[in-house]
Order: C-alpha cells, then structure tokens, then sequence
C-alpha cells in the first residue's frame, strides 16, 4: 500500500497571476484521463436587472388602472396651466362689468393688468404651498389615499370659478384659481411617487413618463376647449374653468379600485403580507420575491438612517449630491424657455405672420403630445441621462435658430417659416427629455425615507422658477426684444454641461441600489470600478 501511494504522481503546482498584482500557487493535477468539466453555477442575483426580473415586467390591468388614475392629477394640471389663457379678453371683460356693477364706473386698465396678472400667476403661488406641503400628506395618510383626499381642493376650485360669473365676484375666481393651484402643486408630487413606487423596475421610466403625458394633454384639451367655437367665449367660459370638476370625479371613481403603494405598505406600516398581496395583483405573478427582498433591503437601510428632514437633505453628504440633481433638473425645465414659449406663442406666431395664430399654438400643443409618447417609448432604452441631454442641446440649437428667425423676419419675411420649424422642434425636444424626465427621476434618486421630503424640495424649485418665468419673461421679452432666446441657450447650455458630468443613469437599477452609490460617494469611499463610477454620473469628478 506504501509503495502504491510512492508511485502515485505527486499535485505539480503552477504560478498564476491574481488580478491585485500578486502570484498564487494553483494545483494542476495529472491524470490518465480528463475528467468531465463541472458546470459553472451561476449566483442568484436578489435584485436587478435579469431573469428575475422579467415576470414583473409586464403591464398588467390593475397596473395600469392604478397609473391611469393617478395621471387624471396630471391631467388637471396641465389643463389648468393652459386653461387661463385662450379666454382672457372675455374674462378681462367680465371684470369689467362687475367692476362698473359694484363701482358704476369703469375699471382703470391698471387695475385690469393687475387683476389679470394676479389670476395668472396665483396658480403659481398655490403650486409652491403645495408642492412644498407632500411629506405632511404621504407618509401619514398614504399615496394613494392622498391623491384621493386632494380632490376636495379640486371640487371647490370648480364651483368657486364655475359660479363666480353668477355671483358677479372676480374674487372667487380669483380663490379658486388659487386652490386649484395648490391641488396641482400636490399632484406634482403625489403623481410621479405613487407611479414610481407601484412600477416595476424595468417599466419605471416609461410609466414615469405618463406624468408628463398627462400633463401636455391637460394643455392640449384646455386649448382645444379654450376656442370660441367652443368653450372660450363670452357665455361658456365660467363652465371652462368648472370643467375641472370632471376629471375630479373620475378620479374619485377610479382610485378605490387602485392599490396602495406596496412600499408604503411595507417600508412605512410594516404590512408584509398586505404588500406581498397587493404586488402579485400588479405584477400578475405569484413569485414577487425579488421585489420583496428588495424592499426589505431598503427598509433596513432606512432604519439605520435617522429621520430625514428637509434641513438634514442638503446637511448630508450622503444626499446632498441627490438633492442638488433633483434641483438642477427641474430648473432645466422650467428655465430652457418652454413656458416662454407656451405663454406666449400665440404673439410668437403673430410676429411670425401666421394668420390664425391660435391654431398654430395648439398643433405646438399636438407635438408637444406627440413627442411625449416618443419618449415613453424609448425612455428605458437610450436612459434618461441620454434623452436629457439630447433634449437639451436640440432645444439650444432652435433657440439659436429661433432667435436668428426673429432678428431677420423684416428683412426676409420667409423666416417666418424657420420661426415656427423652430418653436415646432423647440416644443419637440423638450418632450423627449427636460419634459418627463426631472419628474420622475427624483423618486429614483432618493430611498424610501427621504423620498418625500426631496420631492417637496423639487417641487418647491420647479413652481418657483415657473412663477419667475412667467411673470418676468415679458418684461424681459420688451428689453431684449427678438434676443431674449439668447438667455435661455446660455442656461440651457449650461444644463448640459451639469448633467454630462453630474448626472447618472438610473435605467434599469432598483432604487435601493441607485441610493446605495450615493451613500458610498457622500461616504468618501473609494473602492469602486470605473464603470461604477461612470454609472453614478462624476462622482469621481
């Protein structure tokens, strides 16, 4: 037996290379005969993207019943960004006439801007309070419960502005214009959390997406409904505005067949079983182990973070990275010009010589909506860091070409036509990225726990710019005349330059590993690969 195993061949060893830079010892052993290769097992990934993932990828009924009746917010607050404009001559006429009932004079035209500015741009104000106002809602009645709730605000907006011709009181529509306005800063924040709390990874950008589609259809139907022919004249308008009542309700319907966000449910009630039901009924499948196990990563990582205030967002390293991209692109939205554009398209293709000017701003409206299918499209294919920047630098390009169209139209009266090619491609460009992209993407870059407090952040940032636009753009408008297109492709351009550097890609990651490469960029830690790095944005910069 000795002298058997003398003879038997001893294990040769052979140096190989590690990849830290050192050299190991490996056995080859030698035999008479190659043994067959051992299949190489391949280890279960607990999330992201792959096979697990596919069987919760699909669109499922109560799927899309539940983002269906979460946009109809959207869709109010598109209508009502839009609605106010198409009748303002015969709204303007209306408070003169209640002035003259009241006073027995007419109304100065100092008083009328004043009344009318301050119609427009009370929405804005409301916008803020609300969008500022989500974490107080989201975290103590629930998501969809709050969506619910916030119709109330709706409902009184309509029979304020429905009926304030009959009571003779441009203040109820004065009132009502700002309590709508707090619905729909609500709504901007409600909406896009809910669809992205209930959609699975690999549809969440598209899904996203249907908040920004909701609210270019809100536009498009106010200025539909806002013709003379139909609703915007002078014994229709009062029901123009009520309209509102209408959507109202049928969210108020749809909602209670919708679920509640299964993260809320589990992350925020500690309701294991009651989000394990309500993701097999929006994922269409029994097996929703991989969504759990993803969730109840994120709840322990929540657990271990202290409350999240909105102080503490930008004290943290760990989130103030996050929170100054939330930030940045959603001033990229509101700051690229495209309320410019909107508010004032139709004296835009007045001064381009278009004959029936409100026609032409509402096929700005069907692009507009056009080219936000688009992007729902191909959002999780190019990645939203793509779509922003290709949305960017097309939006300065026509802006130049805007600007050059504008400055040359009495001397070459064909630039009319480059004027509207230009605004056309403008309106374009935002909707495949700045439009629905900054929406959604800061329910990506948060985890569960700071989550509300960075959207009321967000949504406070993208009201206020929109106020400052709007009520400053005309001013500006009048000092720089055909020029003031130039402001906007400097900041435009210098969107560009914060996203290609700041920004990462968030397309097909959960959101707990999208938070956990920020938690180690604001922790100093350096034991990341260059991909890792590429795919935070330049947290390496």
């Amino acid at each position: 037996m000795g002298a058997a195993a003398s003879r038997r061949p001893r294990p040769r060893f052979k140096r190989l290379q590690c990849p830290g830079g050192g050299r190991a010892s490996a056995p080859l052993l030698s035999a008479p005969r190659a043994s067959a290769p051992r299949p190489r097992r391949t280890p279960a990934r607990p999330h992201g993207p792959g096979p697990a993932m596919d069987t919760g990828s699909k669109m499922t009924a109560r799927l899309m019943l539940a983002v269906g009746g979460a946009v109809l917010g959207s869709l109010q607050f598109g209508y009502n960004t839009g609605v106010i404009n198409a009748p303002q001559k015969v709204i303007e006429d209306f408070y003169n006439v209640t002035w003259v009932y009241r006073y027995g004079e007419p109304i100065s035209p100092a008083t009328l801007t004043t009344l009318w500015s301050l119609s427009v741009a009370i929405f804005s104000v409301g916008g803020m309070i609300g969008s500022f106002s989500v974490g107080l809602f989201v975290n103590r009645f629930g998501r969809r419960n709050s969506m619910l709730m916030s119709n109330i605000l709706a409902f009184v907006s309509a029979v304020l502005m429905g009926f304030s011709k009959m009571a003779f009181s441009f203040e109820m529509l004065i009132l009502g214009r700002f309590i709508i306005g707090l619905y729909s800063g609500l709504t901007t924040g409600f909406v896009p959390m809910y669809v992205g709390e209930v959609s699975p990874t690999a549809l969440r950008g598209a899904l996203g997406t249907f908040h920004q589609l909701g609210i270019v259809l809100g536009i498009l139907i106010a200025q539909v409904f806002g013709l003379d022919l139909i609703m915007g004249n002078e014994s229709l308008w009062p029901l123009l505005l009520g309209f509102i009542f209408v959507p109202a309700l049928l969210q108020c319907i749809i909602l209670p067949f919708a679920p509640e966000s299964p993260r809320f449910l589990l992350i925020n009630r500690n309701e294991e079983n009651k989000a394990k039901s309500v993701l097999k009924k929006l994922r269409g499948t029994t097996d929703v182990s991989s969504d759990l196990q993803e969730m109840k990563e994120e709840s322990r990582q929540m657990m271990r973070e202290k409350k999240v205030t909105i102080m503490e967002l930008f004290r943290s390293p760990m989130y103030r990275q996050p929170i100054l991209i939330a930030i940045v692109l959603q001033l990229s939205q509101q700051l690229s010009g495209i309320n410019a554009v909107f508010y004032y398209s139709t004296s835009i293709f007045e001064k381009s010589g278009v004959e029936q000017p409100v026609y032409a701003t509402i096929g700005s409206g069907v692009v507009n909506t056009a080219f936000t299918v688009v992007s729902l499209f191909v959002v999780e294919r190019a990645g939203r860091r793509t779509l922003h920047l290709i949305g960017l630098a097309g939006m300065a390009g026509c802006a130049i070409l805007m600007t050059i169209a504008l400055t040359l139209l009495d001397q070459m009266p064909w630039m009319s036509y480059l004027s509207i090619v230009a605004i056309f491609g403008f309106v374009a460009f935002f909707e495949i990225g700045p439009g629905p992209i900054p929406w959604f993407i800061v329910a990506e870059l948060f985890s569960q726990g700071p989550r509300p407090a960075a959207f009321a952040v967000a949504g406070l940032s993208n009201w206020t710019s929109n106020f400052i636009v709007g009520m400053g753009f005309q001013y500006i408008a009048q000092l720089c005349g055909s020029y003031v297109f130039i402001i906007f492709t400097v900041l435009l351009v210098l969107f560009f330059i914060f996203t290609y550097f700041k920004v990462p890609e968030t397309k097909g990651r959960t959101f707990d590993e999208i938070a956990s490469g920020f938690r180690q960029s604001g922790g100093g830690q350096s034991d990341k690969t260059p991909d890792e790095f590429h795919s935070l944005g330049a947290d390496s910069q």
